[in-house]
């Protein structure tokens, strides 16, 4: 996360439509559903209740009432990484879809609808980064943002930022905004001039056993205790606690593996 970052939504904001190509929710699929449940219910004091069930039992997360999360249960023989996955907000998926394919991307999942909460898509970038896709009926996604348990920020870390945002400004009419530095790669992704998401290339950097890969950030409110808490529930610190332009940052693991980032915000 760098200065070039912006804020997704106000503080506390609540949300009714996301602007397409806005990511809109983000999901994840676990072996354990039961435990993943309980682990990120302890640390960011989520509830959950039941989705749509089109690809396997999944449940909605919620905080004071609002969603703001998936996760959904992989099937026993389905060995895929287990990550936390962007959906990008679109008006028409099918439509997004095709253009993920003419861009150089994949399709894996759908085009397919979530019951009468929208429908989706799920794809992969030129270099493999997973992503989905979501046209919005009865759910619009995440419901709010800016304080402590919700996401703050979705960022794309590959080998080199500038091949890999064609695509996304192609399918998705992103306008970009580069970071000005000699030894640093990373560009913001922006709707009328609003920062929504960033890649970063990190070049050799990129953990050989991922490879480019989207990570999204969650707002907490101490993340030295968030990062305690982490390690108490089974999960694994990957980058310590640090201070960053936008707040104290640290990178870790659920216990199946699933990274992600703590922000406590310096606004």
């Amino acid at each position: 996360m760098t200065e070039a970052r912006g804020p997704a939504g106000p503080n506390g904001g609540m949300h009714t439509r996301h602007a397409p190509g806005t990511p809109c929710w983000v999901s994840l699929m676990v072996h354990g559903l039961t435990t993943t449940q309980e682990f990120y219910g302890s640390l960011f004091g989520w509830e959950f209740r039941p989705g749509p069930q089109q690809l396997g039992p999944y449940v909605r997360a919620l905080l004071d009432g609002a969603e703001v999360a998936g996760i959904g249960q992989l099937p026993p023989d389905r060995h895929l990484p287990i990550a936390w996955t962007p959906y990008l907000a679109s008006d028409d998926v099918d439509v997004t879809a095709e253009k993920v394919r003419l861009c150089g991307g994949t399709i894996g999942v759908g085009p397919l609808d979530a019951a009468e909460a929208g429908r989706l898509a799920i794809g992969s970038d030129p270099s493999g980064a997973v992503f989905g896709i979501w046209q919005a009926a009865e759910h619009q996604g995440t419901g709010i943002t800016g304080v402590p348990g919700t996401p703050a920020w979705n960022e794309l870390l590959t080998v080199e930022s500038v091949s890999v945002a064609k695509f996304y400004e192609t399918v998705f009419g992103y306008e970009e905004e580069a970071v000005v530095s000699a030894d640093f790669d990373y560009l913001t992704l922006q709707i009328e001039g609003r920062p929504v998401a960033g890649i970063h290339g990190v070049g050799h950097a990129l953990p050989r056993d991922r490879g480019p890969h989207w990570i999204t950030y969650f707002e907490v409110a101490d993340a030295d205790g968030a990062v305690e808490r982490v390690m108490d529930l089974g999960g694994h610190v990957l980058s310590p606690p640090k201070d960053g332009a936008h707040g104290r940052e640290a990178t870790v693991a659920d216990p199946e593996g699933a990274r992600f980032c703590l922000i406590e915000s310096s606004r």
